[in-house]
């Protein structure tokens, strides 16, 4: 009887597994965070300094908008966010992640103490958008720069 239950259970999740929608298992997001510090000005002395990849937490969030955030003066820092959270992943040492989600337009940010950080727009102030299509890994490079001088 035992054999038969488990035989049933194992059944049941490849049944379910093999109809469980195309986003389930392959569309998300995945890349790596940066951390980008000191003099980024380009010189004919030395080379362009390579990014680090760091360890951290990538907050993912609905499509968020300047106009739904507390910002910190006009800096790229938040105090908070009117979208709902969706995931948090932490990154690997070399800064690399991959994440599952469902198609649809995000926003990206990590975190300095208290505070929310992300430096990129678009052109409608969306921050840090990200698009994920069905069926795809979107590639994603995010640069923590918030020490680096330009």
């Amino acid at each position: 009887m035992r054999k038969i239950c488990y035989c049933l259970a194992l059944l049941g999740s490849v049944i379910l597994f093999s109809f469980s929608p195309d986003y389930c298992r392959r569309s998300g997001i995945r890349g790596h965070v940066y951390l980008v510090t000191g003099n980024q000005m380009p010189s004919p002395d030395r080379p362009p300094a390579s990014p680090k990849g760091t360890s951290t937490t990538l907050y993912i969030f609905e499509l968020t908008n300047i106009s739904q955030v507390s910002r910190e003066g006009v800096s790229a820092f938040y105090r908070t966010i009117a979208t709902r959270l969706v995931k948090e992943v932490v990154t690997d040492a070399d800064g690399s992640f991959r994440v599952k989600l469902k198609p649809g337009r995000y926003s990206l940010f990590v975190k300095k103490g208290d505070l929310y950080y992300s430096s990129v727009f678009d052109t409608q102030n969306n921050i840090h958008p990200v698009e994920v299509a069905k069926g795809k890994m979107t590639e994603v490079d995010f640069r923590v720069n918030y020490d680096a001088v330009y």
